[in-house]
C-alpha cells in the first residue's frame, strides 16, 4: 500500500515519489529476441519509462500542459501497476492544475480502483470534488480514506473540511478535536475547530478556538475574521472593529476577504 499525502495538490511530487521508485527497478540485459509478442512488449515498457521520464520531469517544473500528453498515452497503454495506478494519478493531478477537475476526478477514482491503497489519490480527489461541489463523492472518499488510516492527520482533515461543507457540524467537531489532540500547533485546525464550534451555537468554545489559531498564526485573517464576528455577537464591539481592521489588513492580497472586513468594521460606528 502507498502511503503518502499531499498538501492538498501542491506536494504531488513528494506523492509521486515513493511510486518511482517503484517503477524503476534496478535494470537487467535485454534478452535477445525476434518473437513479435515479446518485441512489442519490450517497446511498450521502453516507451511507457520514456514518457514518465519526461511527464514526472515536466510536474516537476510546474509544466503541467507539457505533463498531460505524456501521462494520457501512459494510461492509453495500460501498463502494470504500480505504473498503471501513477500514471492516471500523474494525469489527474495534471488536470487539476490545468482547471479541468471534471477530468481529474474519473482518474483519480481509476488510480484508487487499481490501487485501493493509493491515499495519496484520495486525498486529492476529495480536494478535486470539493472544488467541483460534489460533497457526496468527496464524503464517501473521505469517510474511506479515514477507515484505512483512522489515525492519520491528512484524513481527519480532509474529512473534518467536508464535513464543515456539508453541514455535519458534530463529525467536524471531532475529527479537528482529534487532530488537535495529537498536534495542537495546527493553527488552521484550530480555526476550522472554531468554524464546527459556531455551527454548534458553541460560542464560547468558538472564540477559544479562533484565539487559539491567531496565537499560533498571528497574521492569519480568516480566523481574525471570524473572531470579530464572535466579538460582534456578543456586543464587544469596539473589539470586534479592531478585529475587523487588523483582519482587513492582513488578508492583503484577498480582495474579496479585504473588502468585507473593511464593510463590516465601517458599520461598527467608532465610540
Amino acid at each position: 500500500m502507498r502511503i503518502g499525502f499531499a498538501l492538498a495538490l501542491a506536494a504531488s511530487v513528494a506523492c509521486t515519489g515513493f511510486a518511482r521508485a517503484q517503477m524503476y527497478p534496478t535494470p537487467h540485459p535485454v534478452r535477445r529476441t525476434t518473437d513479435a509478442t515479446a518485441l512489442h512488449a519490450q517497446a511498450m515498457r521502453r516507451e511507457v519509462t520514456e514518457r514518465f521520464t519526461i511527464g514526472l520531469d515536466a510536474e516537476e517544473r510546474g509544466r503541467w500542459d507539457r505533463a498531460i500528453p505524456e501521462f494520457e498515452r501512459i494510461v492509453a497503454l495500460a501498463p502494470a501497476e504500480p505504473q498503471g495506478s501513477t500514471a492516471h494519478y500523474d494525469l489527474a493531478l495534471a488536470y487539476a492544475h490545468v482547471g479541468r477537475d471534471d477530468d481529474a476526478s474519473p482518474h483519480l477514482h481509476a488510480a484508487i480502483a487499481l490501487d485501493p491503497g493509493f491515499l495519496a489519490a484520495m486525498a486529492n480527489l476529495i480536494s478535486v470534488d470539493l472544488r467541483r461541489g460534489d460533497l457526496a463523492d468527496a464524503r464517501a472518499t473521505a469517510d474511506r480514506f479515514l477507515g484505512i488510516a483512522p489515525d492519520s492527520a491528512r484524513a481527519l482533515y480532509s474529512r473534518g473540511i467536508v464535513a464543515l461543507a456539508t453541514g455535519d457540524s458534530k463529525t467536524a467537531q471531532t475529527d479537528f478535536g482529534r487532530l488537535l489532540a495529537s498536534d495542537p500547533s495546527y493553527a488552521v485546525a484550530h480555526y476550522d475547530l472554531g468554524l464546527a464550534e459556531l455551527q454548534l451555537g458553541r460560542t464560547t468554545d468558538a472564540q477559544r478556538e479562533f484565539a487559539a489559531s491567531l496565537d499560533l498564526s498571528p497574521t492569519y485573517a480568516r480566523a481574525r475574521f471570524a473572531l470579530a464576528t464572535v466579538l460582534l455577537r456578543t456586543g464587544k464591539r469596539i473589539e470586534a472593529r479592531a478585529a475587523f481592521e487588523r483582519a482587513a489588513h492582513d488578508a492583503d492580497g484577498d480582495t474579496a476577504l479585504v473588502n468585507l472586513a473593511l464593510s463590516m468594521r465601517n458599520a461598527i460606528a467608532p465610540e
